[in-house]
């Protein structure tokens, strides 16, 4: 194929973490997460508007200007149907394949766990992987008749009972309604209502202002997949006692 010169994305793989966020930042595909870095899949997807630079933390995107094949939109559908087939992948190169239902222990198993001083089980009421909402696939099984815990992240390390009160039974989502994508999450929680069978959500956020904002991005989500699902809405004081519980 002859080379143009155009403009086109450039990876300092050394600044690279290999967090992902270009990749959902790509409409065209052209990014991958491969061995831990960002790649360019194939030249011909990228069409050099920098799209995805404002969605790297690190500054280790830009746009040069260099000969390379020319941006191919008809290759980018067909690139993208195909992607849509395959099995969805994270963000973050990790494989759905990969996500974990934690077995439950039986009643006796239970019974027999290790204690700390407080009474609290020593194992985590976790029940499956991953938890983060933008990694977690609307089809992921765990979602499937759940009833969803859904954390503003910094209450996670505010509440200290949060395994014993809040976490037995449900399916958790954490994140972060200031400093991740706000759409994405509405889209995200309108695709698992439309889907999952959801029977219940709890909302759990900081008094903060910027926590705010989780429960109405999960009822816009709601709204979205025209689903009316019972929700509980609990706030939290910097100190992790409970404000409020609705």
């Amino acid at each position: 194929m002859k080379k143009i010169l155009r403009k086109i994305i450039e990876i300092d793989e050394d600044l690279c973490n290999g967090c992902g966020q270009c990749v959902t930042g790509c409409a065209e595909g052209a990014l991958q997460i491969i061995d831990g870095k960002a790649k360019v899949v194939s030249e011909t997807f990228c069409d050099g508007l920098g799209a995805c630079i404002g969605e790297c933390p690190v500054g280790a995107l830009k746009i040069v200007e260099r000969e390379a094949p020319p941006f191919d939109e008809e290759a980018v559908k067909k690139h993208l149907i195909k992607k849509e087939k395959q099995p969805e992948t994270m963000p973050c190169g990790c494989p759905s394949a990969h996500i974990q239902i934690f077995d439950k222990s039986s009643a006796c198993a239970e019974a027999n766990k290790p204690k700390h001083f407080d009474g609290m089980p020593e194992e985590s009421a976790l029940t499956h992987w991953p938890i983060q909402i933008k990694l977690i696939p609307a089809g992921a099984p765990f979602l499937k008749g759940a009833e969803l815990l859904v954390l503003a992240d910094c209450t996670a390390v505010a509440f200290p009972s949060l395994h014993r009160d809040l976490m037995k039974g449900k399916v958790v989502m954490i994140g972060c309604p200031k400093f991740d994508d706000v759409q994405e999450y509405v889209e995200k929680f309108a695709d698992i209502f439309k889907t999952a069978g959801i029977k219940s959500v709890t909302t759990v956020v900081m008094e903060v202002p910027c926590c705010s904002g989780m429960p109405a991005i999960v009822k816009k989500g709601m709204e979205m997949a025209d689903k009316k699902v019972p929700m509980k809405e609990m706030v939290l004081s910097l100190r992790g006692k409970i404000l409020k519980h609705s």
